[in-house]
């Protein structure tokens, strides 16, 4: 599909667009359910995302449309009523982080007209709602002169996924976003924000993004599962040593104090917050000095704690993760993202890229009877002003 934004604008709004922006969407490389464990995760930013086209207006008024769901006409609100409601659907992202800034003490000195187009795939874990965001608030600093540097965006974005759209995720996603640099992943500690850069050094090799079109019905409820049993995990082992959360421990401290979990389940769901933190933060040594072939094992060793331990894959993900691995050039798969259902990535020589998409997509449809979808996304900056015209 070729979008031509600012004509678009054109044609809705009537009017030229003043400036245009973009936030991309972000895959986790490695460092999954880690976050509201106290632990590391390790993002990228990546070049699909969101677009808006932006211009200030006179009065009061907010209009925002956008071309993924044209259908549902030019949505409109004011800038001094910025509450929920529900029947705003999507447009309720950009009017949640007006409120969010607002709230921050923040103003908004008139209302705006808004055109979004997105093209990452819908409901497929890559965080096209932490993209709207923080497109939204990109666009409005710079178009407002607001005083409000990217962390602080960040935590608004963050603020308002669960304050106003009532969805208790952590920063990961929003940080990505809007901390995303070029060339870079992210190791990131959830409980301080502190982070440091690690290079991709993927060159010869495409991050192949695979969507198992399966929406992630179940993601919500098991979510909120797997942080219940985590949190009952943590008190156990509470009672015999003195940590914070279940990213304080190695894994060897883990071992030594693993039986005061006295339930099975417990103690592999600890298992999986211990040793995936200690993956994570591996990982970003490795890609320091450019181990991509043990980076790699890492993926697979992740997805493995992720099936047997955490239990999240489910059958999509796995028949995705596990014909990646029998193919020639794949140094690595896993799930990313919250788990059943959304999309899996793998680490593939150039070379080996075509024959992979041709039969691990042959090899999905065999056996769960629906396509996959494959593409490749190269890594990006974060939430920035957009130069081009042209979106493919």
């Amino acid at each position: 599909m070729r979008v031509e934004l600012l004509n678009d604008f054109q044609r809705v709004f009537g009017s030229d667009a003043d400036r245009m922006f973009f936030a991309p969407g972000r895959v986790n490389l490695i460092g999954e359910h880690t976050d509201y464990n106290g632990g590391h995760v390790f993002p990228c930013a990546i070049s699909l995302g969101t677009y808006v086209a932006v211009k200030k207006r006179e009065d009061r008024l907010v209009r925002v449309h956008s071309l993924n769901f044209a259908e549902e006409g030019i949505i409109t609100f004011s800038v001094d009523d910025l509450n929920y409601v529900k029947s705003d659907g999507w447009a309720n992202y950009p009017k949640g982080m007006m409120a969010s800034l607002v709230q921050d003490g923040h103003q908004l000195e008139s209302g705006i007209d808004l055109l979004f187009y997105g093209n990452l795939p819908n409901g497929a874990g890559l965080s096209s709602s932490a993209s709207l965001e923080l497109v939204t608030g990109v666009a409005l600093q710079e178009l407002f002169h607001l005083d409000a540097d990217r962390i602080r965006l960040v935590q608004l974005g963050m603020k308002t996924e669960n304050d106003f759209i009532g969805v208790n995720s952590g920063i990961m996603d929003q940080f990505a976003i809007g901390m995303g640099k070029e060339g870079y992943g992210i190791l990131l500690d959830v409980r301080s924000l502190e982070h440091e850069y690690a290079p991709l050094p993927f060159d010869g090799h495409s991050l192949v993004i695979m969507n198992t079109n399966k929406r992630r019905e179940l993601a919500s409820s098991k979510y909120n599962e797997r942080r219940l049993e985590c949190e009952k995990a943590l008190s156990y082992l509470r009672r015999v040593v003195g940590i914070e959360t279940l990213g304080d421990l190695s894994l060897a401290e883990f071992e030594k104090y693993e039986q005061a979990i006295p339930d099975a389940v417990l103690k592999k769901r600890a298992k999986h917050a211990v040793s995936e933190n200690v993956r994570t933060v591996k990982a970003f040594h490795l890609l320091n000095q450019h181990r991509l072939g043990e980076f790699g094992e890492l993926m697979n060793a992740s997805h493995v704690s992720l099936k047997e331990d955490y239990d999240v894959t489910g059958r999509e993900l796995d028949v995705l993760v596990e014909a990646a691995w029998r193919q020639p050039g794949v140094l690595g798969a896993r799930m990313t993202g919250a788990g059943f259902g959304g999309c899996a990535i793998a680490l593939v020589e150039n070379a080996h890229v075509q024959a992979f998409v041709s039969s691990v997509s042959d090899e999905y449809k065999r056996v769960i009877g629906y396509e996959a979808s494959f593409f490749t996304a190269e890594s990006a900056d974060g939430a920035k002003e957009w130069k081009g015209r042209v979106i493919v």
